[in-house]
């Protein structure tokens, strides 16, 4: 498991989450995690600084970064994919804004 991949996630709502905790923390029971929602379902949750799109599998989702949470491990699905190349500039702004306001 390492910061930056996506695991399905048992939701309707919520396909997908984010792992955006630190790797060296990876032995936790826990991890922090960011929803990922298909950007139809929530068009007017875009803000670009702290909800950015993410492309998976050639589909659009809106990281919910005002959602983040910590979840059990064992509650993370199969994993799909590290993000970390195409989107890691967005992703931390996001959480610093989040939690900075910049």
């Amino acid at each position: 498991m390492a910061r930056f991949d996506v695991y399905e996630y048992k939701s309707k709502s919520v396909p997908f989450v984010l792992d955006v905790q630190a790797d060296l923390l990876s032995d936790l029971m826990t991890c922090i995690v960011v929803p990922l929602v298909p950007e139809f379902t929530a068009r007017n949750e875009i803000a670009s600084k702290l909800k950015p799109v993410i492309q998976i599998r050639e589909e659009n989702y809106i990281l919910m970064t005002t959602d983040i949470a910590a979840i059990k491990r064992k509650s993370l699905g199969k994993f799909v994919i590290n993000i970390e190349k195409n989107h890691r500039a967005d992703i931390i702004e996001a959480i610093d804004f989040l939690f900075q306001g910049f």
